[in-house]
């Protein structure tokens, strides 16, 4: 059975106040897959991210999503003051519902119940009342995942959701990402610094440097067979 496509990208060209960071830029996602976007810093992620979030429109070319792909459930990376919000875990989880609001002001009693099961699927269950500013940064991270699991059923975008965390529960992260979209069938597109990673749990890479790649993993193995010893021995692209 072919698989639903929930975004696409068709020749198109990114940039910002007249600075064009990629030009002809074609992939797709589909249901279920997990896409690992990797490159150098300074490579025009954030730029792509800021652009399938429908927050930066492209130069040339068409970004679609799929109608019934609904919202998109984001994870940003952190600023200071976010890692300081006054708030409880639970508010913090529920929010991730406001954008489906409209008008309302008010959370539903199912709402309330699915954001407590997105909370114990990650394990934060028992941090409901806590905090959120007193977290340590692994479980601040699972906050703002379920948070992000309240806002969609199909797609999560992930930008750089290991960033600062200590190899343990890094590696714990990951597992929590692959468990939602191997078993939840949550279709991950993941922005990352972390080859090593990628080459581990995606289905997909797009690798964007000197040359633009997008296929499969096994492809990009194929391509770049030097891209695993790279990725086991630093980690980093």
């Amino acid at each position: 059975m072919d698989k639903e496509t929930l975004l696409s990208c068709r020749d198109v060209s990114l940039g910002y106040e007249g600075h064009t960071v990629w030009e002809h830029l074609t992939f797709s996602v589909h249901s279920g897959e997990y896409l690992c976007i990797v490159g150098e810093n300074g490579s025009g992620k954030s730029t792509l991210l800021k652009s399938l979030l429908g927050l930066l429109p492209p130069l040339k070319g068409v970004i679609q999503r799929s109608d019934t792909a609904g919202a998109v459930g984001y994870l940003p990376q952190q600023t200071q003051a976010q890692r300081d919000f006054p708030a409880t875990v639970s508010e913090v989880v529920l929010s991730g519902f406001l954008s489906a609001h409209g008008r309302r002001f008010f959370y539903s009693a199912a709402e309330k119940s699915q954001a407590l099961m997105h909370m114990g699927k990650l394990g934060i269950l028992e941090l409901k009342d806590r905090c959120y500013r007193e977290l340590s940064g692994g479980q601040q991270q699972r906050v703002l995942l379920a948070r992000a699991l309240c806002a969609t059923q199909k797609m999560l975008l992930l930008d750089e959701p290991v960033s600062g965390l200590d190899p343990k529960v890094t590696a714990e992260m990951y597992a929590l990402i692959q468990k939602l979209n191997y078993e939840d069938g949550i279709t991950v597109v993941m922005i990352s610094h972390d080859l090593n990673a990628a080459l581990q749990y995606a289905s997909h890479i797009l690798h964007i440097g000197d040359t633009v790649f997008f296929g499969t993993k096994a492809a990009y193995l194929n391509e770049f067979p030097q891209a695993w010893q790279k990725g086991g021995n630093d980690g980093d692209l």
